[in-house]
């Protein structure tokens, strides 16, 4: 069994193989820059801080995992050729050889097996994927053994969101462990990244400008499908200004177009718009666990804790208004906690309490708050489509029950951090399954935290039901697909009837760009640029 070299031989072995891939990977003579934009930037470039999309965005035109997804988002090879589950509770995973990190660093088992451990750590929120993991063993250089504590029956989905890091540049970079962004942390992983994958970072300037290159020595450059050999990952925060951008021709690509400028952007000469449902669905939570909220003008008790407020809030919006004139049709309106595409979605849960102000001006009756009360709503401005119109629209229809809500929009950068503190007493979250399976959005969002990986890790309203903690366990356990999706169709059941969380809708997801670039369009909002071409 090897070991990784010294640092003097890796050195100059690495700036000769990055010399040699260098020439051999030229730029081609259509190479291409490529700027795209979205409305907020990634808050940090650590592939296992922070479990939220715009950061995933950046960071898999960096970063790697053993297994990947496909253009239909299928599970595919990636740092891993091969995997075989030996036992129950042990998987075999055969590395692929020749892989280089983009300093010319070798890729190999321990560069596995230190990622794993890493996203364990108690800042890193992508311990949901790796919760049932008790260890990962190093067989030799090339093959790694994946130990889970249980059976898992999604571990493969799970991995496809784990992001390999490379074990020496931590080492000397002093980014062993995850930054803490929630306790405001600033480290070197917040502005560096070190990955396996089609780019590499070339500067960083966080909230303007992001630059990344082309990486000479990715391994699959010999069926490099693009023509980019330069990203500008360029946040603009303004819906207004990101389309004047691409109109002018500053830009060429934009995640998140306002939806009221779509049929403009459908029809604008050199523009398209290509779009699409997501596998996300947004959805206001509850701090249910204070005894006084923090945020209200309610002293002594905390109004959230009775089902009958919660369901007067649900009542009480109207979300076909929201559909029509905030989000202009570009979304689907739910009563489920997940779209169809993922396992364990119910239609016979998918159904809303209707709109009825006045069954909602009862139900504030008879818990108490004839008169209503005054609490902080928490919102994004830049994260989801019309993110902060969506939620001056609940402000609007919840003063008819007496509910007061002053709205605190504030930008990504900041309301992450906010909630996750569990600074709050109401918010707004938007919720997608890389997973493709119900326990990630169960487990993540309605488990009691109880300081297990992945257990309650998004759960800021610190919701806690014995009820759903029995059934989620026994779904992350149950390895039967049926009596699995039976369990699960309990918990939605429960979540109709209980209201932990009032969903509101599945986001679409409308891309546009200039009528001279093709992508691959996929529900989990997620663009590999690896795909993309500048025509």
């Amino acid at each position: 069994m090897t070991t990784k070299m010294g640092r003097w031989a890796r050195t100059a072995l690495a700036a000769g193989a990055v010399a040699l891939l260098g020439s051999a990977f030229a730029a081609p003579v259509d190479a291409r820059t490529f700027r795209m934009s979205v409305s907020g930037d990634a808050n940090t470039m650590d592939p296992h801080s922070q479990n939220a999309g715009n950061v995933t965005l950046l960071l898999r035109q960096i970063y790697e995992p053993l297994v990947m997804r496909g253009k239909k988002l299928e599970i595919e090879p990636g740092l891993a050729t091969a995997w075989q589950q030996m036992e129950p509770t042990r998987w075999r995973f055969t590395l692929r050889p020749n892989v280089r990190f983009s300093n010319g660093n070798a890729f190999n088992a321990d560069d596995v097996v230190y990622s794993i451990q890493r996203s364990l750590h108690e800042f890193s929120q992508y311990g949901i994927f790796t919760d049932t993991i008790g260890e990962a063993v190093k067989v030799n250089d090339l093959t790694v053994d994946i130990i889970t504590k249980v059976p898992d029956p999604v571990l493969i989905d799970k991995l496809t969101s784990v992001f390999i890091m490379d074990l020496e540049w931590s080492q000397q970079n002093n980014a062993m462990r995850p930054q803490n962004v929630r306790g405001r942390e600033e480290a070197f992983t917040g502005r560096n990244a070190m990955g396996t994958g089609p780019f590499m970072v070339r500067s960083r300037e966080p909230d303007v400008r992001t630059v990344l290159v082309q990486n000479p020595g990715w391994w699959n450059n010999a069926n490099r499908e693009s023509n980019v050999t330069e990203i500008v990952f360029q946040p603009i925060a303004s819906a207004a200004t990101r389309t004047a951008a691409l109109r002018s021709g500053e830009i060429d690509f934009v995640l998140d177009p306002p939806v009221q400028d779509i049929p403009q952007l459908q029809a604008a000469q050199g523009l398209k718009v290509v779009t699409g449902p997501e596998v996300r669905t947004l959805f206001i939570a509850f701090d249910t666990s204070r005894d006084e909220l923090q945020y209200s003008s309610v002293k002594g008790r905390n109004p959230f804790k009775d089902i009958r407020v919660r369901l007067a809030m649900y009542h009480a919006i109207n979300i076909d208004a929201i559909h029509t004139r905030v989000m202009r049709g570009q979304s689907v309106n739910t009563g489920a906690f997940y779209p169809d595409a993922v396992n364990g979605y119910s239609k016979e849960w998918d159904k809303r309490y209707p709109f009825d102000v006045n069954a909602a001006r009862r139900l504030m009756r008879e818990a108490g708050y004839p008169d209503g009360f005054e609490v902080t709503l928490d919102c994004s401005n830049n994260r989801y489509i019309n993110d902060e119109a969506i939620c001056q629209a609940l402000v609007a229809m919840w003063a008819q029950i007496g509910i007061r809500a002053n709205l605190n929009s504030q930008p990504l950068a900041t309301f992450f951090p906010k909630i996750q503190r569990d600074d709050t007493s109401l918010y707004m979250l938007g919720w997608g399954v890389p997973t493709y399976d119900a326990l990630y959005s169960l487990q993540s969002l309605l488990r009691t935290r109880d300081g297990q990986p992945g257990n309650g890790i998004w759960n800021h309203g610190r919701f806690s039901d014995p009820d759903f903690d029995r059934l989620i366990d026994r779904v992350k356990l149950e390895t039967n697909a049926n009596t699995r999706r039976g369990y699960i169709a309990e918990l939605n059941k429960l979540i109709h009837e209980r209201a932990p969380i009032i969903p509101l809708h599945h986001q679409m997801i409308p891309w546009a760009m200039r009528a001279n670039i093709d992508v691959v369009h996929r529900a989990d909002n997620q663009l590999e640029v690896k795909w993309v071409k500048v025509n």
